[in-house]
């Protein structure tokens, strides 16, 4: 069973100011509640251990995030969203960890993702992919079998790199140079076939990056 997960909430998020001029992203809520708890409480019924990578006003995250049982919260102000990859302690964990941003609202099955992850040999990194969505920016996944070979803004295909994935941060450690930013620990494992994609895709997806999607989301919810 996967012990631990991580949902990176360091982002300023510039494109959903003038919320975020007084706030952090994580903090914007939905459904009367915050992102980030949003997600801590669907992550908290399959797993103990839950972190935090925390930025810009980190410590009014930290003091909310604190009181819902996370175990950790780290900060990364100034680092790349892959910085703690190859940070103590993590890159000396020898087991998987789930990544999800604050910013994805998606219900997942995380026992089929599981059992997906350890048929396909439970790689360095696992991403699991989503439906593309209308008016959601998203890098496209192209594949061989399993085996990224390329992701791409601009050649489309029928999946969506959702930014939920499964590392192992030893093993990648272990295969790749230091780097603070997923698209390039991405881009080295495709040049060394080591990045796969699951074929469990969540059924429900959406990401809020911006004010129109904020309020293409409230309007989802009104319509319910």
């Amino acid at each position: 069973m996967i012990k631990h997960a991580i949902i990176l909430a360091a982002g300023r998020g510039t494109r959903l100011m003038p919320l975020t001029k007084k706030i952090p992203k994580a903090m914007v809520k939905i459904k009367n509640q915050t992102l980030i708890l949003n997600g801590i409480k669907k992550i908290q019924k399959y797993i103990d251990n839950i972190h935090i990578t925390v930025g810009y006003k980190g410590s009014v995250i930290a003091k909310h995030v604190i009181r819902n049982n996370v175990r950790s919260v780290i900060n990364t102000n100034n680092k790349g969203n892959a910085w703690w990859i190859f940070n103590f302690p993590f890159n000396l964990i020898n087991e998987p960890i789930f990544v999800l941003t604050c910013d994805n609202i998606t219900n997942i099955d995380f026992s089929l993702i599981e059992k997906d992850y350890k048929k396909k040999g439970s790689p360095e990194c696992f991403l699991i992919p989503v439906n593309p969505v209308k008016n959601l920016e998203g890098d496209f996944i192209h594949k061989k079998k399993n085996i990224v070979t390329n992701l791409s803004r601009k050649i489309k295909s029928n999946i969506y790199c959702s930014g939920i994935q499964v590392v192992n941060p030893y093993k990648i450690n272990k295969l790749i140079k230091k780097t603070e930013d997923f698209n390039k620990v991405w881009k080295q494992l495709m040049l060394k076939k080591k990045l796969k994609v699951s074929d469990v895709i969540p059924k429900q997806w959406f990401a809020i990056d911006n004010l129109k999607q904020l309020k293409m989301y409230k309007k989802k919810l009104l319509l319910k």
